[in-house]
């Protein structure tokens, strides 16, 4: 009897510490998926998709919790399929106004889990950044220490505390069978805790068990931290002055060209100058809420201008630069066109991401800036992440001036005509020059 009792022991600590590691596997993995889950919404939902407001589609923390995970999966895929099916939930769903949902076939069952899974864990708080070398300390590697590293602790701290009873549980049995075999079993003497837990550390298996765990936990933090190095999703830095895109481009509904021109003309899209600014805040100083006297944001304007708005006269004397501190930085080696996206490939990336025709081709990159009190680095900007667009954007040619060109450079080709760098874009400035 006492044989059967020493293999059910070993079985069930060998059991549980597998099972134990395998949970703990899991944890990290999950941590991991709502992390990738907060990437592929930002790619694919968050331009129609709030977590907790309605917006062009409805809020998803709360419908995604209350849908099953089955039905969601089939619905996101292609939900006029099932509304063609006659599936009475999802004719419901489709319902809901102001515009249809764009299907994503394209997304497999489990990345449309991961987008679930940080649906129904929410957007965990941004954290301010001293400054873009700092930028790293995002809203993602946030979501990544609440997720896993808590996670991956509280399972440590169970797999003990059921190690410590089901150790004493199979202690008592084996008391019990040889009191009733009729072996004299001398009392237990009463540890302390403190002498508990030295024992317990002598224990060769728990030793291993514990110190494995201890691995895979700090492995997982380290994994975690160096993929999310260098990128900045959620970087929000204070601005010498409180410009708000909300009021501008959201209420006002000011074009995103107005201010920033050069992202439909050239590589970069240009901080535009206080001159800007004035052409409307000559005017416009927004002295209601102050009792009278010029907004001090307006003012800041004013000053950098050496502008006097009594005299509305300039001293050019009293100049000096505003210091606008920078929100999306490329590293210098990736070269990032902004005219061949917003002006060539335009249908191509609103067909994709699936804009409204009222929201400009930014919203694809930047995120809805119309709601933005404060901008902030809307998509993480990496080299994954644009690699995925350019895979999966099926590009617009007809019609295109661009893809004209290029088609009519290839028919010359094939005629063996004289072809120059020239005619395949070689005399843009943004060729060479950064």
């Amino acid at each position: 009897m006492r044989d059967i009792s020493l293999i059910v022991r070993r079985v069930w600590k060998s059991a549980f510490m597998f099972a134990a590691l395998s949970v703990l596997t899991v944890s990290a993995t999950q941590a991991q998926d709502v992390v990738e889950g907060r990437k592929l919404f930002k790619d694919n939902c968050a331009s129609c998709h709030q977590l907790t407001s309605n917006s062009t589609g409805p809020a998803l923390t709360p419908k995604l919790t209350e849908l099953d995970e089955a039905f969601a999966i089939k619905w996101i895929k292609n939900w006029k399929a099932l509304v063609d099916a006659g599936d009475k939930e999802a004719i419901e769903a489709s319902k809901f106004s102001p515009a249809e949902m764009t299907a994503f076939p394209r997304l497999t069952d489990e990345q449309i889990k991961n987008i679930i899974a940080y649906a129904k864990a929410g957007e965990p708080k941004k954290t301010d950044a001293a400054g873009a070398a700092g930028g790293a300390s995002t809203g993602a590697s946030d979501g990544v220490s609440d997720f896993s590293i808590a996670g991956v602790i509280a399972i440590v701290i169970l797999s003990i505390v059921v190690l410590v009873v089901l150790g004493r549980a199979i202690k008592m049995l084996e008391r019990l069978i040889l009191q009733k075999q009729g072996v004299v079993l001398p009392e237990e003497e009463s540890v302390s805790f403190a002498e508990g837990t030295r024992k317990m550390f002598k224990n060769k298996k728990f030793v291993f068990f514990f110190i494995l765990c201890l691995i895979i936990a700090l492995g997982s933090y380290g994994w975690m931290g160096m993929w999310n190095t260098g990128v900045h999703t959620g970087y929000q830095p204070s601005q010498p002055i409180k410009f708000s895109h909300e009021l501008h481009a959201g209420t006002n509904q000011i074009d995103c060209q107005y201010c920033h021109a050069g992202a439909f003309k050239s590589k970069n899209a240009t901080i535009p100058s206080a001159n800007v600014c004035m052409n409307c805040h000559k005017s416009v100083q927004a002295t209601e809420k102050y009792d009278g006297e010029i907004s001090p944001e307006i003012q800041k304007i004013y000053n950098a201008l050496g502008y006097d708005p009594a005299t509305m006269t300039y001293d050019k004397t009293k100049e000096k630069p505003i210091e606008w501190v920078r929100v999306h930085n490329l590293p210098d080696f990736a070269y990032f066109n902004h005219s061949q996206h917003t002006v060539v490939g335009e249908e191509a990336i609103r067909k994709e991401k699936g804009l409204k025709p009222n929201e400009p081709v930014c919203f694809a990159c930047h995120g809805p800036v119309n709601t933005m009190e404060e901008i902030y680095q809307f998509s993480p900007l990496t080299m994954k992440w644009c690699i995925n667009c350019h895979k999966d954007t099926k590009l617009e040619v007809k019609g295109n001036a661009f893809y004209d060109k290029i088609i009519e450079t290839h028919e010359k080709i094939k005629k063996g005509e004289k072809i120059t760098p020239a005619a395949l874009g070689g005399l843009e400035c943004g060729k060479c020059h950064y």
